[in-house]
């Protein structure tokens, strides 16, 4: 048997879980992802109100360059950013109380495959939006001691990512998770 944090080869893990014990913490994860995104990838942040998703968001805008502010766009929709090798397109589907909103609003337009799209309530544009090549779930953790983070691969590319990220030791310094948290679940 592989020890947890071990990418086994033959059969690639699709899922990690880190300890995200302070805002620090969640900000590092995000930080960690900026250097294995590719162009056309797009990112699911599933999680509650307050769960840290823009938070995240914000830690892999910083490592990508962007010094102004990072809102999460729950009145514009969408904010875009370019820097570096990328550009970014960061939406906030929550106010949408019909998944055709998404269509009507043209937001189809801007998955063209050039940009890593970050979609924080994907599910309330339902079936409009693509699949996602990495989905990543915040919750509070029910210990009362931070947020935990799972990150699935639903794509090779969101598999190539996960790989990547867990070949340099998984989120970066700030990121210290408990033994045995840091591996597939």
């Amino acid at each position: 048997m592989s020890d947890p944090g071990d990418i086994v080869e033959s059969q690639p893990e699709r899922a990690f879980q880190w300890e995200l014990p302070t805002e620090a913490d969640t900000l590092a994860l995000g930080a960690s992802l900026m250097e294995f995104l590719q162009p056309g990838m797009v990112i699911d942040l599933v999680g509650e109100l307050g769960a840290g998703k823009t938070t995240l968001v914000r830690g892999l805008l910083r490592a990508a360059g962007v010094g102004g502010p990072v809102r999460s766009p729950t009145y514009t929709l969408v904010e875009l950013y370019t820097v570096s090798r990328l550009s970014f397109h960061h939406f906030d589907f929550y106010r949408f109380s019909d998944p055709d909103e998404f269509l009507e609003a043209g937001l189809d337009e801007y998955f063209d495959g050039r940009a890593v799209c970050l979609l924080e309530w994907p599910e309330r544009a339902g079936p409009h939006v693509p699949h996602a090549d990495l989905t990543i779930v915040l919750e509070a953790d029910p210990a009362g001691a931070g947020r935990r983070a799972r990150l699935h691969a639903e794509s090779a590319m969101g598999q190539q990512c996960l790989t990547a990220l867990m070949g340099r030791g998984g989120p970066g310094p700030a990121c210290q998770p408990p033994a045995g948290s840091c591996g597939p679940r």
